[in-house]
């Protein structure tokens, strides 16, 4: 790994409270699911969630890395495309001309 990571993705947060405090001594974030037994307060985005079955973690862990492959793809491409501004600034002006 050339550096550290922007962010980690944690399933259990009770069971890899290594990981966990270690993240946070580095300040990189944590998406975390966050069971009835886990103290939210020690991730910076929790998913509320059962990360106990085998469904629910494959169900999360898939839609990080669906996720993660569409951000790539969408950098990938929009790296030769001119960002588009839908309201804010712009549109008030050309709205008063």
């Amino acid at each position: 790994m050339p550096g550290l990571p922007s962010l980690v993705f944690i399933v259990d947060t009770k069971k890899e409270k290594i990981a966990v405090a270690e993240a946070n001594r580095l300040g990189i974030p944590i998406v975390g699911v966050v069971d009835t037994n886990c103290d939210p307060s020690m991730i910076q985005f929790p998913i509320p969630g059962n990360d106990d079955a085998l469904r629910a973690i494959k169900l999360f862990s898939g839609l990080v890395a669906d996720t993660i492959l569409e951000s790539r793809n969408m950098s990938r491409e929009g790296a030769d495309q001119e960002t588009v501004s839908f309201g804010g600034d712009a549109a008030e002006v050309a709205a008063r001309a």
